[in-house]
Parts: structure tokens; C-alpha cells; sequence
């Protein structure tokens, strides 16, 4: 398995489904245009590749300043 396959994000079919359905449901309603199955799968497909790893870099980025300030405050319970 290449280090490209292992940093993939994977989707469950079921999910992959509700976020095609999504993205068409956004295209309905916000650009009145209806697009079909293969469209959003597209769609989807770039989100992934394209934008994904920065949302993901983000959570990673709160997540360990969320540690680091309970770590903090764990500290502060020290006794001297």
C-alpha cells in the first residue's frame, strides 16, 4: 500500500451516497440547476483530493491546542 493510498480519506458507500445527495440538493437550491449522480460524484471527488487535507490539517491544529491548554491546566493543579 503507497503512503498516497494510506492518507486517502475513505467513505463508507452510505456516506458517499448522502454526500452526493447533498451536493445536489445545494446545487437545486442555491443554483436552481439540477445535476445528475455522476456530476456530484465529480464533485465530491475534488473536494476530497483538492480541499479535504486542509480541513482535516485544521481539526488536527485544534485539536492539539485544545491538549495543550488542558495540559496546561492540569499543571496549574500542582502542589508546592
Amino acid at each position: 500500500m503507497s503512503n498516497e493510498d494510506k492518507n486517502k480519506i475513505k467513505l463508507t458507500k452510505e456516506k458517499r451516497e448522502d454526500m452526493i445527495s447533498a451536493i445536489k440538493t445545494y446545487f437545486f437550491n442555491e443554483r436552481e440547476e439540477e445535476i445528475g449522480d455522476l456530476a456530484a460524484s465529480l464533485i465530491l471527488n475534488f473536494i476530497i483530493e483538492e480541499l479535504a487535507q486542509e480541513f482535516y490539517n485544521q481539526g488536527v491544529y485544534d485539536s492539539y491546542k485544545y491538549m495543550n491548554d488542558r495540559i496546561d491546566d492540569l499543571l496549574s493543579i500542582q502542589k508546592y
